[in-house]
């Protein structure tokens, strides 16, 4: 969906799950990542599943290797850690980048999947200004996002309102789902915001069913864009597609 344009500076963002940036191909390339990313026209983007140091990923700071490569600034905040070896959440920018901190999210995961979640909070100068953004990705249990959704809501509720602010991710949660009602009651969902978009799946790429990736703003922020980021290198780059949202900031 796209609204009427206006002769106002708009932020683009957008969020990518990029499996550590092994694709449907089975093959692994930081490079291929930072070509789709590059073909976003974004400002900001978050990345989930980033190696650093990884020993099944050569070794490579990912988020930093991508970032080289396109000649942005990033921030990484590792989820978990094995020795050396760090697994975690990145956010790259084209601007100014500064670090807020990392939240650690409570739960352990399921039974089938033991992993520790973060969330990594940063502040952004674009040019639409100061910008305050969280990057974050949930656990696959339901109870499990259930709580980590609670935790980070306590955190948002300490907002201050008089600045642009962004939480976004892979929440692991379709629309309407309870951890994402929660998020609601501090944040206003961009689906929400622009229905008319659809509900813009982005898992998996062989054949996108489910919405799990979401993107959240605050009153200041309103949104004239939703979409998905097809082609066919973000087909194959991960399972999932980057979604991507158009920003303005309103006029007080």
């Amino acid at each position: 969906m796209i609204l009427p344009e206006r002769d106002v500076a708009s932020l683009r963002v957008a969020t990518y799950n990029v499996h550590g940036c092994v694709g449907l191909d089975r093959r692994r390339s930081e490079t291929r990542i930072a070509e789709v990313i590059a073909t976003l026209s974004a400002d900001l983007v978050a990345l989930q599943e980033l190696d650093a140091g990884r020993s099944r990923s050569a070794g490579v700071d990912q988020a930093r290797l991508i970032a080289e490569q396109l000649g942005w600034q990033c921030l990484f905040a590792p989820a978990m850690r094995n020795g050396d070896e760090q697994y975690g959440n990145a956010i790259l920018s084209r601007s100014s980048l500064s670090w807020t901190r990392a939240l650690e999210l409570p739960g352990e995961g399921s039974w089938y999947c033991r992993e520790k979640r973060v969330a990594i909070w940063a502040a952004a100068e674009t040019k639409i200004g100061r910008v305050h953004l969280i990057n974050t990705h949930l656990g696959l249990g339901r109870a499990e996002r259930f709580l980590q959704a609670q935790y980070l809501g306590e955190s948002l509720a300490a907002l201050e309102a008089d600045e642009p602010f962004l939480l976004l991710g892979d929440f692991n949660s379709l629309p309407g789902s309870r951890s994402l009602g929660v998020i609601g009651n501090h944040l206003r969902s961009v689906r929400a915001l622009l229905p008319a978009a659809g509900w813009c799946r982005t898992f998996p790429t062989r054949f996108p069913s489910v919405a799990v990736d979401h993107i959240f703003v605050n009153a200041i922020l309103e949104p004239t864009n939703l979409s998905v980021h097809r082609t066919p290198v973000s087909r194959v780059a991960s399972d999932h597609y980057p979604l991507v949202a158009e920003l303005v900031r309103k006029c007080r």
